[in-house]
């Protein structure tokens, strides 16, 4: 298994990061958020030997590692005050306007990590699918995949 392929898709990776914009943007993740998850996570394809049938598939295990620092990310800015300030585990519920904005996106206490991990797992393999579909309509595909096999 060989990692050398993922270094020859970083043009494809550009296109697809531009197009997955949207989607970024429409999740409970920032851009920096979605960022930090992309550290995360590794691509691998399985089953490179048929580039027919090999699906390119977004390994997402790092990602609960990384989910703490999601909610540092979240606070850092202008509007969330200084990272790790007084204010960065409230749970009074007084926290007004930010508390909200924490509980929309899923920063509050109560499980919301369980659920932004999964909703991270799905925009990774979301990703994951647009990015092979831009191999695969570059032509791509077939070189990539005899290179992972290899």
């Amino acid at each position: 298994m060989s990692d050398d392929w993922t270094g020859r898709i970083a043009g494809e990776r550009m296109t697809v990061d531009r197009q997955f914009t949207d989607r970024v943007e429409a999740s409970s993740f920032s851009n920096q958020q979605w960022g930090l998850v992309m550290t995360a996570v590794e691509f691998d394809i399985e089953g490179p030997d048929d580039p027919e049938t090999a699906t390119l598939v977004a390994d997402t295990s790092k990602l609960p590692s990384i989910m703490p620092e999601l909610d540092k990310v979240g606070q850092g800015g202008p509007m969330g005050g200084a990272p790790g300030g007084s204010d960065s585990r409230d749970s009074s519920g007084s926290g007004g306007f930010l508390s909200g904005v924490k509980a929309a996106l899923g920063l509050a206490s109560g499980g919301g990590d369980d659920d932004r991990t999964e909703e991270a797992k799905q925009l990774a393999q979301a990703y994951a699918d647009e990015l092979q579909q831009q191999l695969e309509s570059n032509g791509r595909w077939e070189s990539v995949c005899e290179q992972a096999s290899s």
